[in-house]
C-alpha cells in the first residue's frame, strides 16, 4: 500500500473502538473482549451507513452493518506491540514509540503514603480519597467533603494515572492546575512513574447536582522522538485536535485545539478540513471511552457511534482527491465486559483515499504502520 501524493492527511482515533480481542487479550484478563461487536449486539444492531460504506463490515462482524461489495476504503485491523493498554500505549505506538515496560498502576493499594504527604506539602492543601474509583462515584461520595475542607480528591483506577478531582467554582481551575503540576513533577521519580496526571474539575453544591466540567487537562510524559517531531521538523503543520496535544505533551504540534466534546471535535475537524494547509491534522474523540466505556453503558456508546458515523458523512466530501483520510482507535474498552477498565483488543484502520480502490489488506503486527505511512506519505516520497 504505497502512498500516493497527499498534502493532508486526516488521522481521527475514535477512542476505545476495538474490534475483538486481541491474541494477548488473556494475558491482560480480557478473553472475550470485543468493543464493537458487544456494543451493536447489546442495542439490536448499530446504524453505521458511513462506517458501513468504507468498509467497516468487512473486518468485523458487526450487528447492523454489513459487509460490501467495493468498500470505499483500504480496511483492516491493527495489532499492538507495546505491553498496556492505555491511551498513551496506543497512541505512542502509532507514532513509532514502543512502551516495554509498562507505566505503574496503583489500582489496588492507592498512592504510597510519602507520595499523598509530598503532594500535601508541596500544594498547601490535604487529601482526601487516594483509591481507584469511578470519577463520577467518588465525586459523589467526596464532592460535599471536597466543598467543606477544600481538600482535594485524589484518586486513580486501572490506568497509570493521578486525578486530581476539585470545584472549578471554589478551589478554583488555575490552583487544580498549578496542583496537577505539582503532582506531574512528583511522579517522575521512577517508583512512582505514572503515565498521566489527570485535572477533573466540577461544579455543584451538593450531591446528585455535581458534573465534571470540559475544562479536564491531562498532564503526560514526554515522549521519544517520533513521526510528529519528524513531521514538525520538515515543515510540515500537525493539527492537534482533543486530547493530542496533552498525550503528547504539546511535542511536535503546530496548533492545537481543546474539544468539549467528540461531537464538537469532530465539527472542528471538518472546520480544518476547509482549510489548505500542509500535514497532519490528528484527532481524538474521547467521550467513547471516557462517558461510556468505563461506566459500562452499551446504549451511550452506540448512539455517539451513530453520532460519529453523521459527522463523518460531513466530513468525507471534503476530503480532496490529494487527501487521505484514516479512522482508527488506540485500545478497546467494552462496555458490556466485567470490570471498568480498557480491553486489550485489536483495532480498526480504515485509509480512505478519493479515487483509489478500496478493499480488505492484511492485518498489521503494529500501530505504528500509521506513522510509517505518514513518513512515506511526507517525507520520504
Amino acid at each position: 500500500m504505497e502512498p500516493s501524493r497527499s498534502q493532508r492527511a486526516f488521522l481521527i482515533v475514535i477512542d476505545s473502538v476495538g474490534a475483538g480481542a486481541a491474541s494477548d487479550a488473556a494475558a491482560y484478563g480480557d478473553a472475550g473482549a470485543d468493543t464493537l461487536g458487544h456494543t451493536a449486539q447489546a442495542v439490536g444492531g448499530l446504524h453505521l451507513p458511513n462506517l458501513e460504506k468504507l468498509g467497516l463490515g468487512n473486518i468485523h462482524k458487526i450487528e447492523g452493518v454489513k459487509p460490501v461489495i467495493k468498500p470505499l476504503a483500504q480496511v483492516t485491523k491493527l495489532n499492538e506491540k507495546s505491553v498496556g493498554k492505555d491511551t498513551m500505549t496506543g497512541h505512542w505506538e502509532m507514532m513509532g514509540v514502543y512502551t516495554t515496560e509498562p507505566f505503574i498502576t496503583f489500582t489496588d493499594t492507592g498512592f504510597p503514603a510519602a507520595l499523598i504527604k509530598e503532594l500535601e506539602e508541596k500544594t498547601g492543601h490535604p487529601v482526601i480519597g487516594n483509591v481507584a474509583a469511578s470519577g463520577t462515584e467518588i465525586m459523589n461520595e467526596l464532592g460535599e467533603e471536597h466543598l467543606k475542607t477544600g481538600a482535594m480528591i485524589v484518586y486513580t483506577s486501572a490506568d497509570s494515572v493521578l486525578q486530581i478531582l476539585a470545584s472549578e467554582e471554589t478551589f478554583g481551575l488555575e490552583e487544580l492546575y498549578r496542583c496537577c503540576e505539582i503532582a506531574r513533577e512528583i511522579t517522575m521519580k521512577p517508583e512512582w512513574r505514572v503515565g498521566r496526571v489527570i485535572a477533573r474539575p466540577f461544579i455543584g453544591k451538593k450531591k446528585g447536582e455535581f458534573v465534571r466540567t470540559s475544562n479536564r487537562h491531562d498532564y503526560a510524559l514526554r515522549p521519544p522522538h517520533n513521526v510528529l517531531d519528524e513531521l514538525k521538523d520538515h515543515g510540515l503543520e500537525v493539527i492537534a485536535i482533543g486530547k493530542i496535544n496533552d498525550i503528547f505533551d504539546g511535542q511536535g504540534i503546530t496548533r492545537a485545539m481543546h474539544s468539549a466534546s467528540s461531537v464538537q471535535g469532530m465539527e472542528q475537524t471538518i472546520a480544518v478540513a476547509g482549510e489548505a494547509f500542509n500535514g497532519l491534522c490528528f484527532v481524538n474523540l474521547v467521550d467513547f471511552d471516557a462517558k461510556w466505556g468505563h461506566r459500562r453503558n452499551p446504549r451511550g456508546y452506540a448512539t455517539e457511534l451513530e453520532a460519529f458515523d453523521q459527522k463523518l458523512g460531513e466530513l468525507m466530501p471534503l476530503i480532496k482527491s490529494d487527501d487521505v483520510l484514516m479512522i482508527t482507535a488506540d485500545h478497546g474498552n467494552d462496555p458490556t465486559f466485567e470490570g471498568t477498565d480498557h480491553t486489550r483488543e485489536k483495532v480498526p484502520f480504515l485509509k480512505y483515499l478519493p479515487g483509489e480502490e478500496g478493499g480488505v489488506v492484511p492485518e498489521g503486527s503494529s500501530f505504528s504502520v500509521i506513522g510509517e505511512y505518514l513518513r512515506r506519505l511526507f517525507i520520504e516520497k
